[in-house]
């Protein structure tokens, strides 16, 4: 009924309109301003991040020399193990059943042509799936792993402990964590395509009936080189972005236990963003 009552006075009198409009215009333009204030905030934040990430990149790339010390390398194998050796067991299944959903829908769609089967597979697990899943298993796995670690140690004031001890402990904690998970991530995605295809195809042969030599040799006939050079810069790259970001977002954590989580997440988040929009740069920039 009030409101009602209120229509009723704005319509009968021109004064109100105007100033209900006015009071519209005021509303809209305060929303706009804090759209455009929160949007500025964050693109300032995300930039602050971009400028940190590749700030430990260039610090990694620039003290490599550091793995050559024992302790310093026995952290670099136990991040090998952990990211690279106990992550094949679930690399090998979800390649070997993306493999056999591949084939299995491309002999439905083109029957067995083992030329059109062999290109389709190159160009979804080689040029595509292969870093790009790899990479995936990695940050859920890793990714989260050092952000939390990395956070626990800061909040613990471990990192003071070290430096206080005279131990730079970017060289001891940071460097052979990037160097461990960007040559897992490399090692992982030449596994993942090897069993996506290799174990796709045997699992095919075995449940649908598929010639496994003439389909294996449409698949070697259709890889070139060039694909395979391009597959692994990318994981290269992935592993890099990866690492950098996991352990970034872990440094920023200082002051509370509940910062760890958060921290878990926004690593989880950027790394997916900047893995994604690399990968679509890199295959413009290859195949284009």
């Amino acid at each position: 009924m009030l409101s009602l009552r209120l229509r009723q006075k704005m319509t009968v009198d021109p004064g109100h309109n105007g100033y209900f409009d006015l009071c519209c215009d005021k509303i809209q333009g305060m929303m706009i301003s804090q759209f455009a204030e929160q949007l500025g905030r964050e693109s300032l934040k995300a930039l602050k991040n971009l400028i940190a990430v590749l700030d430990l990149i260039s610090y990694s790339a620039r003290n490599m020399k550091v793995l050559r010390i024992v302790p310093v390398r026995t952290v670099l194998n136990k991040q090998l193990f952990f990211t690279g050796i106990e992550a094949m067991n679930k690399i090998a299944l979800i390649g070997a059943v993306i493999g056999i959903v591949i084939i299995t829908q491309i002999s439905n769609l083109a029957g067995q042509n083992a030329e059109l089967t062999g290109k389709i597979l190159v160009w979804t697990v080689v040029r595509e799936l292969g870093p790009l899943l790899a990479a995936i298993i990695i940050i859920a796995r890793s990714g989260t792993a050092i952000s939390s670690e990395l956070g626990s140690m800061g909040v613990n004031r471990e990192m003071d402990n070290l430096t206080m001890m005279g131990i730079n402990f970017m060289d001891y904690l940071i460097v052979p964590r990037i160097a461990g998970i960007t040559v897992s991530v490399f090692i992982l995605t030449i596994y993942f395509q090897i069993i996506a295809i290799g174990g796709g195809m045997a699992l095919s042969s075995l449940l649908i009936q598929l010639p496994f030599l003439q389909h294996m040799e449409g698949i070697f006939s259709s890889l070139r080189i060039y694909d395979i050079l391009v597959s692994l810069f990318k994981s290269l790259v992935f592993g890099i972005i990866i690492s950098a970001v996991a352990c970034t977002h872990g440094l920023m954590v200082r002051d509370s236990i509940t910062e760890i989580p958060q921290a878990a997440t926004r690593a989880v988040m950027q790394s997916l963003f900047l893995v994604i929009i690399s990968d679509g740069i890199i295959t413009v920039l290859a195949y284009i």
